[in-house]
């Protein structure tokens, strides 16, 4: 028998049911144009992210960590923005013991790696973590989703040859400059690439512009950790835009149906949907 990888993770069956409801049905099968779009992720008592942007914060304990593992496992892609890409140099592969270099055959269970880049600003290198378990046969090279229509001829070929490439977009000027995708677009042009599942991770930008009404019915599943800690004022929050009725009223911006809680660990799992 070969020898696990030292990085390896397990998450026991008995664990697993209670996630089931809640994930991509695995037949695959899907007429929406829209893949199966899971938004997960840990947060605080206090609804943060990390104690402040691009800072490491461990927040998820070790099964609630194994938990989104094979969460990643059971999804076609895994998405996160440019930011995180950036700050934390991601592996964005899946090490449940049994997917593909892990115990596992080929890239079988190891989910596409999706970045969000709309101005193509993230500098990476052959020689980024990302890359490096690609030649492992650990993972998958990364889409990246740009507004950008002429990428970078250099990264470009890095992609490339590692089987990845840039998908180009429409991308809109806010008023303050900024550069904002339509998550809709966005998630058609990954169902054109024939995947049928996308589990979107972060960070806090990405996960904040989705936390609005026109973006509640592409949204198939919340999961979202919390751990038992508060990290303070000045963290990276999630939060949804504060909504008013006709009469300028404040009401609650956003509220989930169906909602299931699960003690796993120190943690609390959430699991629900939207109202459409």
């Amino acid at each position: 028998m070969a020898t696990l990888p030292r990085d390896v993770l397990h998450f026991p069956a008995e664990s697993r049911s209670f996630l089931e409801p809640h994930l991509p049905p695995k037949d695959r099968g899907n007429p929406s144009p829209f893949p199966f779009t899971t938004v997960t992720f840990a947060t605080s008592l206090d609804s943060q992210l990390a104690l402040s942007p691009g800072a490491p914060t461990a927040l998820s304990g070790p099964q609630s960590k194994a938990m989104t593992h094979y969460l990643r496992s059971r999804h076609d892609a895994i998405l996160i923005g440019v930011g995180t890409a950036v700050a934390d140099n991601p592996s964005l592969n899946c090490r449940i013991e049994g997917v593909g270099g892990y115990g596992g055959e080929g890239l079988d269970g190891q989910p596409r790696p999706i970045i969000v880049d709309p101005m193509a600003r993230w500098h990476f290198t052959e020689n980024n973590k990302i890359f490096q378990l690609c030649r492992e046969g650990k993972g998958r090279a990364p889409y990246i989703i740009t507004g950008v229509t002429n990428p970078p001829v250099n990264k470009e070929a890095i992609l490339n040859a590692a089987g990845g490439k840039f998908i180009t977009v429409n991308v809109n000027t806010t008023d303050t400059g900024s550069h904002r995708l339509d998550w809709k677009n966005v998630l058609e042009a990954l169902g054109k690439e024939g995947l049928k599942s996308v589990m979107i991770e972060g960070g806090g930008a990405v996960i904040n512009s989705l936390l609005v009404p026109e973006y509640f019915s592409v949204i198939s599943s919340v999961i979202v950790t919390i751990a038992p800690t508060w990290l303070g004022e000045g963290g990276v929050v999630v939060s949804p835009p504060r909504r008013h009725d006709d009469q300028g009223r404040a009401i609650p911006a956003a509220r989930l149906e169906n909602a299931r809680w699960y003690p796993f660990g120190e943690d609390v799992v959430l699991c629900g949907l939207f109202r459409s």
